[in-house]
């Protein structure tokens, strides 16, 4: 996804503040670039918005903190709140300014029994700017700063960042001990130039305005950047000053860019092939669903009518056909009476399943015996309870269904459905 990065201005909103945006589709180059009020930059549909917080906004403190301040979810609900005081309690004598009319934000994977870094800067300011981003349509998703201090684990040395022009220069050293900022000035190079003992410990990176001037002073390679790239280098920034006040909004932002994103998914012109693509996949997998049942039905109907096929061919005198399978298995019990053969529901061929099966029921202590249509009643045995169980699980298998009801034990086949 493209991100959209504006830098803010170190004023407080108004209708002619000028942003410097930048819009970036790979996270690393620039594809666009802008200087104009926030009103007028032009709609970028489908970007994140990343909101970049200009050096001279932020002031950096390195902090111990009290051992089980930084607990798992120490910026969630009661946590984030006694931490809060816990910063304002050590900052206090730092600061020029009430704490709480400052907002702090710490390092990225802050962790505890270590010191960690502590962003500061203007929480109004921040909170109008970010109100004017949202009445602009502009939901961001992350607020970085434009320099942050380098970590002490961090791979390298030091960078020194030279910006502006020689008539309006700056220098921003940034190292693992914190972050410094001084005007152009001779002083201001002798200050920052690196030890003759360590020639190759400063990264020089410096804007076009002030390439001549790093390579006349400083002897080492310089690496040009111009502002919008260092707006997209902030980008990749870890850091996310979004905490504690600014922690919900962040949710309800990230809540609002979803809703955003799904609405142009539904409406945005160039998603309409993807919708349209979409669309045909439903389809496609409808008609084959239906193509499917179409078959599925066909299958059966045939294998329906194989049965009623057999069972005419073998049973002419059958002229209606209601239940093929049950027909069947009638005639052909009605058949085997005739014949003399013994059929699955005679009564010689129930009762002799159920003495071979459970020989100590004591069949001939039974109380009562009945027998109609094909279903066996035997009264007054009492083992069939405790027998019922092993004889079910015997005769089930073979087609025939045992059940007790009352103090009968009751036997009869099962109609098999094909």
């Amino acid at each position: 996804m493209s991100s959209l990065i504006i830098t803010l201005p170190s004023t407080l909103p108004s209708a002619a503040a000028p942003c410097s945006a930048v819009l970036t589709d790979d996270g690393r180059t620039v594809k666009l670039h802008w200087e104009l009020p926030l009103a007028l930059l032009p709609a970028a549909q489908d970007s994140e918005t990343i909101a970049v917080v200009p050096l001279e906004q932020l002031s950096w403190h390195r902090l111990e903190l009290p051992p089980g301040t930084l607990s798992r979810g120490f910026l969630r609900d009661g946590n984030a709140t006694r931490l809060r005081r816990v910063l304002d309690g050590l900052l206090e004598e730092r600061l020029l300014d009430e704490t709480a009319q400052l907002h702090f934000a710490l390092e990225p994977q802050a962790r505890a029994g270590q010191p960690v870094w502590v962003a500061v800067c203007d929480h109004i300011w921040l909170g109008a700017w970010l109100a004017q981003l949202e009445q602009a349509g502009r939901v961001v998703t992350r607020i970085v700063p434009e320099f942050s201090p380098a970590v002490e684990d961090t791979p390298g040395g030091s960078v020194l960042h030279l910006l502006g022009s020689p008539e309006q220069g700056q220098l921003v050293w940034i190292g693992a001990h914190g972050l410094c900022m001084l005007p152009w000035c001779a002083d201001a190079v002798a200050l920052m130039a690196p030890a003759p003992s360590e020639p190759a410990g400063l990264e020089i990176v410096a804007e076009p305005g002030m390439a001549d001037v790093a390579g006349k002073h400083f002897k080492a390679p310089v690496r040009l950047q111009t502002a919008p790239q260092r707006a997209v280098a902030a980008a990749q920034s870890a850091w996310d000053l979004a905490q504690f006040d600014f922690l919900r909004t962040r949710s309800a932002r990230g809540r609002k860019r979803l809703s955003a994103l799904g609405d142009s998914l539904l409406h945005a012109p160039r998603w309409r092939a993807a919708r349209w693509a979409a669309l045909a996949l439903v389809v496609v997998n409808l008609v084959g669903l239906k193509i499917w049942a179409s078959k599925e039905q066909n299958a059966l109907a045939a294998k329906q009518e194989r049965v009623r096929t057999l069972l005419t061919s073998t049973f002419p005198d059958v002229r209606v056909i209601l239940d093929a399978p049950l027909q069947m298995q009638r005639a052909l019990a009605e058949l085997q009476r005739q014949s003399g053969s013994v059929a699955n529901g005679d009564f010689e061929m129930l009762l002799g399943l159920l003495q071979t099966t459970a020989p100590e029921l004591q069949l001939s202590g039974a109380s009562t015996i009945d027998f109609v249509a094909g279903e066996l009643r035997l009264g007054g045995l009492p083992q069939a309870s405790a027998a019922l169980a092993s004889i079910s699980a015997t005769l089930q298998p073979q087609g025939y269904g045992v059940r007790l009801e009352g103090d009968s034990l009751v036997l009869k086949p099962q109609t098999r459905k094909p």
